[in-house]
């Protein structure tokens, strides 16, 4: 069965993230989600590596175009 083609929330996860009331979050699992958001950040910071290292590649093949 195929899933409906559902609209995407507004706003991107972060922000969604920086809107939750952290009040009801014990110290404990503050420090998960500390641990949690800083891998998160490791992941997008090695993917933007591979997204520059990716462009520069590309320019280099097919020249910068002028702008």
């Amino acid at each position: 069965m195929e899933e409906p083609d559902l609209p995407r929330p507004k706003g991107d996860a972060a922000s969604r993230l920086a809107a939750e009331d952290l009040g009801p979050y014990s110290q404990a699992e503050l420090d998960d989600r500390i641990a949690l958001l800083e891998a998160e950040i490791a992941r997008v910071t090695a993917h933007r590596g591979k997204a520059a290292a990716h462009r520069a590649a590309a320019d280099a093949l097919f020249g910068k175009p002028a702008g």
